[in-house]
């Protein structure tokens, strides 16, 4: 079942084109990569999905989430399935979380704002979605500053938050680029573990080929504002039809020839 479907989105800032005629469809429990080059439109492309595009830059085409088109609608609408039908992790979770809030508050938030909640049963469901994300003594984390807490630690903080609510997609905006190596592929692992338990559509935003491919189903490649090749992601990784996606494939398989293996090691 078709869960969210972009058809002909393109955005513009003023008449400058963005993204150009960018279609594809997130069915229930996809794992969809979409990736490309800094500046190809990907996070462009997430924030139109959410309805959070800058001042400035007007969007076209259609985003349909369950059946119905989202844009160009008001924002109150668009805060109805914020968190609810379809949430985001961003790459930098310092900046995306409240810096004056307690984490167990922000993940708490999303509760009682789309589920009614009140605060003693949304702070008790903040500390079981911590539990989730295997964060330590969640009962004291909650109580926390983003600041006082690791970068590992904060970007489990925000997929809880993300998922509290039981969203149908989850779009996950290059949500390792700022950690380590070794933490990336702790919170790689987490994703790959709640994705699978939630049974959420995933839309992953990269510009690392291989850990799209080891996240992902299908694959979606982007280049200068659209969408230059699209394919299960076996088939783009064996057989590219696009140049740019040959030198992706071809870039990728040189970086982990080079590459030395990552030893096991502690979130930071």
């Amino acid at each position: 079942m078709t869960v969210l479907e972009t058809t002909g989105l393109s955005i513009a800032l003023d008449r400058e084109p963005l993204v150009r005629d960018v279609s594809f469809a997130l069915d229930t429990r996809d794992r969809v990569g979409l990736i490309g080059e800094s500046g190809s439109g990907k996070s462009l492309t997430a924030l139109a999905l959410l309805g959070l595009l800058p001042a400035g830059m007007r969007a076209s085409g259609r985003i349909v989430i369950d059946g119905r088109d989202y844009l160009g609608a008001p924002d109150r609408q668009w805060r109805r399935v914020r968190g609810r039908t379809v949430s985001i992790v961003f790459q930098e979770p310092l900046t995306a979380l409240d810096p004056l809030m307690p984490v167990g508050r922000q993940i708490a938030g999303p509760l009682r704002l789309h589920q009614g909640l009140n605060r003693s049963d949304a702070e008790r469901r903040a500390i079981e979605w911590c539990e989730r994300v295997h964060l330590p003594d969640p009962a004291r984390l909650v109580r926390a500053l983003p600041h006082e807490i690791s970068g590992g630690q904060r970007q489990r903080v925000a997929l809880a938050m993300a998922l509290a609510c039981r969203p149908r997609v989850l779009i996950a905006d290059e949500p390792t680029t700022a950690l380590d190596v070794t933490v990336q592929a702790q919170i790689l692992a987490l994703l790959d573990e709640l994705i699978e338990e939630t049974g959420v559509a995933l839309l992953f935003i990269s510009h690392d080929l291989p850990v799209v491919a080891g996240l992902a189903r299908h694959l979606l490649v982007m280049r200068d504002g659209r969408l230059v090749e699209s394919g299960p992601v076996d088939d783009v990784l064996r057989r590219p039809r696009s140049d740019y996606a040959r030198q992706l494939v071809t870039s990728a398989a040189r970086v982990t020839r080079l590459a030395r293996p990552a030893g096991g090691g502690e979130d930071r």
